[in-house]
């Protein structure tokens, strides 16, 4: 099985206008904004559906499991299918989801429509490769850098933006709004962006199949994985616990803790920045860089008795350094392995995107778990430790 499946030609050095950048910025952050609207509303849709508080976890759960599928069964299409019809059949599959779900009404429809939004939002991992395939090399990091911008601002957005159109209206209104954006956005996409044909020997069950092998053939992908995997499992452990600290120790309401979630938004800045070091040649050292700013961030949650205003300061500080280092670390690691060839790059962006991803839900999970049985002290311990380990195979290098 060859890894040379596409043929194309080297993208022209005015393929990608600052107009078509922000347009792709501006997609990813409204699609991966999909996947984080319904965290801070689990207490209202779970009351609303009659579901229990022990199943009420399965809201997001469900959603985390579509967008992973999608990574390993739909992303790879772009390394086969024609990218702008992909990249807008698969937003419309979020907006028919998410109006299933403002529709719902009982627990399993909204949890079907859940998984399909996940599943509908993986079109922003198929936006990266296609805006990476649309760059010249020279400014690829760069280009990179500023259409992931938008992804993390979606992120950071979402959970801010969802708790107060609820406490305005209704999570129904969320869910409306967002299906009525994505049917827009896919007409947008159709009429804006180039279209990108991969020729493909490939069929897809071939396609899935040298997934393996690809893995197995490209140590830069391992390597670049698990180093974003280590920071990636701080950053969802860190924002399963703050909110549950900050209620807890500091009294903050629901609205108190989506202001907080907007110091988050300072990471933003990061990916911009780290790829034009990518782009320079500097990824080993603003790699480090990433790892030591996100150790920092849980250490400096330690200064300051719990529930003072000098903790809560620190807090913040955390939120920002935490966010910096995992933003500016995705990109380092999307600029690396874009530059490996762009006959695979769809593929090797799933692989890379659902390593990470697994290892976020995890420090999710266990970021509850340790906060449960130990409270901040431990789950910050735990937080620190992925960062440390991070490091530690970096200098493997």
């Amino acid at each position: 099985m060859t890894m040379n499946a596409t043929i194309e030609t080297a993208p022209r050095p005015d393929a990608v206008s600052q107009r078509l950048t922000f347009v792709l910025a501006a997609a990813c952050g409204m699609v991966a904004a999909n996947i984080y609207y319904a965290q801070p509303l689990i207490a209202p849709i779970s009351a609303a559906l009659g579901l229990s508080h022990a199943a009420a976890g399965l809201i997001v759960t469900m959603t985390q499991i579509g967008y992973g599928t999608g990574l390993l069964l739909i992303v790879p299409l772009g390394d086969l299918v024609e990218n702008r019809a992909l990249i807008c059949s698969v937003i419309m599959l979020g907006a028919a989801a998410l109006l299933a779900a403002a529709f719902a009404t009982h627990a399993l429809p909204f949890l079907l429509a859940a998984l399909f939004i996940g599943l509908g939002s993986v079109a922003v991992q198929i936006i990266i490769p296609y805006a990476a395939h649309m760059a010249p090399e020279a400014i690829r990091g760069r280009v990179v850098g500023n259409v992931s911008t938008g992804l993390m601002l979606g992120i950071m957005l979402a959970r801010p933006v969802s708790s107060f159109v609820t406490a305005l209206l209704s999570w129904h209104a969320v869910f409306f709004a967002s299906a009525a954006l994505m049917i827009v956005l896919a007409a947008v996409l159709w009429m804006t962006l180039p279209k990108r044909k991969p020729v493909t020997r490939m069929h897809y069950g071939q396609l899935l199949l040298s997934m393996p092998h690809l893995v197995r053939a490209t140590p830069l992908l391992r390597r670049r994985a698990l180093y974003q995997a280590s920071l990636f499992g701080a950053f969802t452990l860190f924002w399963t616990v703050a909110p549950l600290q900050l209620a807890g120790a500091f009294g903050f309401s629901q609205r108190g803790i989506a202001l907080f979630a907007l110091a988050g938004v300072a990471g933003v800045f990061a990916a911009p920045i780290a790829g034009r070091l990518a782009d320079r040649g500097h990824s080993r050292i603003a790699t480090l860089i990433a790892m030591l700013l996100t150790a920092a961030g849980f250490l400096v949650t330690f200064i300051g008795a719990s529930g003072s205003m000098l903790n809560l300061a620190c807090l913040v500080v955390a939120a920002i350094a935490i966010d910096i280092g995992v933003q500016g670390n995705v990109v380092l690691g999307f600029r690396a392995i874009f530059a490996l060839g762009h006959e695979h790059r769809s593929r090797l962006n799933g692989l890379y995107m659902a390593t990470f991803f697994a290892a976020g839900a995890a420090g999710s999970a266990v970021g509850a778990w340790a906060f449960a049985q130990g409270g901040w002290v431990l789950a910050s311990a735990i937080g620190l430790a992925l960062p440390v380990a991070g490091l530690l195979y970096a200098v493997t290098e």
